[in-house]
């Protein structure tokens, strides 16, 4: 990355961070907005929403070793625009933020890429469908999101996975609109969460065969959080039964949630504000924060009433938007495994 790549990278990091996490809920004249209306299609929706202020690709997988130990990857693109309208080279207002995450019990291994858009340093292709910043890639090897491979690298790590989707992609919420707010804010969001992973993750003490699950969501929104919303828990959950389940909570003013119970089939049911009950166990302290790392998550409607306790409670993510993001155990009325992110502490 050259010089002036990077301190534009960082004015807009710093610029972001002073309007809150991410600039979320703060106005977005000029944006274009979620429409409940909105039919989300393929393979367009793969690609860039330019006209939107922010999006990402964000792929988490839990995984098993040929060392008998359990592992976590995440792999995230995000896209954000300093301003409404186009721009060619340097004069676009795109700018992109990548995320690699390696997490076992004993480590947590982390990195960030910053890149300027309309150079062709990160982007997205929809068909055939790419995703890349600088030499981190999420790469469709067949038609649609059905096959890919994922790689990155950091200082002291690196993945190169292979997927394959078992089911079909789940829209969330209304047919993909995801309000977040009782003010109405609002995402287009949907997910492919059957993947079957294999590869290889290298650590300092070496390579390490893998295999597991992992979970690809898509998400675009111009002003996702109200106001008064500081943060978000966010839960993927992968039953032993089959089904799945993804639900957050965003903190505000009053705690907002929403839920997706999705079948072994792929058949997704939305729950509005107040079916999930979230309800934090354990605390860590974390970089002078207290985060709570073990939870009740309850969605009475489908009979769930579980546990979830992180792997590795220290698997703090330091980067330009600091956050928590590991990989988690689910035991109670179901078992399996998932993913919590917390935003905002």
């Amino acid at each position: 990355m050259n010089v002036r790549v990077l301190l534009l990278a960082i004015f807009w990091a710093n610029q972001a961070l002073t309007q809150g996490f991410s600039g979320l809920g703060t106005e977005a004249e000029g944006f274009a907005m979620p429409d409940p209306q909105h039919v989300i299609s393929f393979p367009q929706d793969h690609g860039a929403h330019p006209d939107f202020r922010i999006e990402w690709w964000y792929l988490t997988a839990t995984l098993e070793g040929d060392d008998g130990a359990q592992y976590g990857v995440q792999w995230t693109l995000f896209r954000s625009a300093m301003r409404p309208g186009e721009g060619e080279g340097w004069q676009s207002p795109q700018v992109w933020m990548g995320h690699a995450a390696v997490t076992s019990a004993e480590e947590h291994h982390v990195a960030e890429r910053l890149a300027r858009g309309g150079i062709g340093q990160a982007g997205v292709i929809s068909t055939p469908f790419e995703t890349f910043i600088d030499d981190w890639q999420m790469l469709a090897t067949g038609a649609g999101l059905e096959d890919m491979t994922v790689r990155a690298r950091g200082a002291d790590f690196a993945y190169d996975l292979a997927l394959h989707a078992t089911g079909p992609i789940v829209l969330q919420g209304d047919r993909g609109y995801s309000v977040k707010s009782p003010g109405g804010q609002a995402s287009h969001y949907f997910s492919q969460p059957f993947y079957e992973v294999s590869g290889v993750v290298t650590l300092p003490d070496g390579p390490v065969a893998v295999t597991g699950q992992g979970w690809l969501d898509r998400e675009w929104s111009s002003q996702p959080l109200a106001e008064d919303q500081s943060g978000w828990d966010w839960f993927s959950l992968s039953f032993d039964t089959g089904a799945r389940l993804m639900g957050f909570g965003l903190r505000g003013a009053a705690l907002f949630t929403s839920a997706t119970w999705i079948a072994p089939d792929g058949t997704p049911t939305p729950y509005g504000d107040g079916a999930l009950q979230l309800t934090p166990l354990n605390h860590v302290e974390i970089e002078g924060r207290e985060v709570p790392t073990e939870w009740r998550v309850a969605l009475p409607v489908r009979g769930v009433d579980v546990t979830v306790e992180a792997l590795n409670p220290q698997a703090w993510m330091g980067v330009s938007f600091p956050y928590w993001e590991g990989p988690i155990s689910i035991a109670g009325s179901h078992t399996g495994r998932g993913y919590l992110e917390m935003t905002g502490y």
